[in-house]
């Protein structure tokens, strides 16, 4: 496949056109956790993925496979309900279509949010974790191929990649929550089955706060474009071999309801003291 400007360029024509020609400031993903989140957007526009011309179709459970263009706390949003992983079949240069087509439509700032299983045994199920950095060791990337030059160079720098700016706000919106609030960092696995605990030991030895399946693409791809990227991570579970017994999707489920209210107010304030651009 030969993604180029102009192919990303015809879903982002085919939302404006279904919009009436929305133009979003801030881009939002809404990992689980989060998955109901997106009935805060006022005066919503659906669009399926299905529907959006060169885009890709969400197959993981629980995710509602909708692009949703609306207000929230007045910004003027691009909702993403439901995401892709590399473990749905995607290759890795595919991964990057969310982010070239909301770039094109105009977001200035991005976050992402995503279920993780802790790592970290200071951590416990139910805590949020704010993503300082993340290793990624597969050698893999949504930027392989033909740089796109209208993005960003061939060669770029993620030293700042997960916003110190957006993370301050953040971490300062503790005080907002009952949820514990963490730094830390994010060590990507492709999935889709859960980490072995040699894995986890492995990853804790180099520095892992917590594990999961799905953002590093999306903050690799906004980091090409110079885009501040805000990532948040649920802590739904111990990761393997923290605690003795077997990791399931159940749990998973389990703990993002428990804590959906509550962090769902947390990120409505943190949503509150961001500036808003062009607003």
């Amino acid at each position: 496949m030969a993604y180029t400007y102009d192919y990303y360029k015809k879903s982002a024509d085919y939302v404006r056109e279904v919009s009436g020609g929305f133009q979003p400031e801030l881009g939002i993903v809404l990992g689980t956790g989060l998955g109901e989140y997106d009935r805060n957007v006022q005066d919503p526009i659906e669009i399926p993925y299905s529907d959006i011309p060169n885009f890709l179709v969400s197959t993981a459970p629980d995710h509602a496979g909708k692009l949703i263009l609306g207000t929230i706390e007045g910004h003027k949003v691009c909702c993403m309900s439901g995401r892709f992983h590399s473990y749905e079949g995607y290759d890795f240069e595919a991964l990057a279509a969310p982010v070239r087509v909301m770039q094109i439509l105009g977001i200035k700032r991005l976050i992402l949010t995503n279920a993780a299983g802790a790592i970290n045994t200071d951590y416990q199920a139910g805590d949020i974790m704010v993503i300082k950095d993340h290793i990624k060791f597969m050698g893999l990337s949504p930027l392989a191929g033909p740089n796109i030059p209208e993005f960003g160079p061939r060669f770029f720098d993620t030293g700042n990649m997960y916003d110190r700016d957006l993370r301050r706000i953040a971490l300062d919106c503790a005080d907002a929550t009952t949820l514990n609030i963490h730094e830390g960092i994010y060590f990507f696995f492709a999935g889709p089955q859960y980490e072995s605990p040699a894995e986890i030991r492995a990853a804790r030895i180099l520095g892992g706060d917590a594990a999961g399946m799905s953002t590093v693409t999306e903050a690799l791809t906004a980091a090409h474009s110079k885009i501040p990227v805000l990532g948040l991570s649920v802590m739904t579970n111990m990761a393997a071999g923290v605690l003795d017994q077997p990791l399931t999707s159940e749990e998973v489920t389990e703990t993002s309801l428990r804590v959906a209210g509550e962090f769902e107010k947390y990120f409505t304030e943190i949503l509150r003291r961001i500036p808003c651009e062009n607003c």
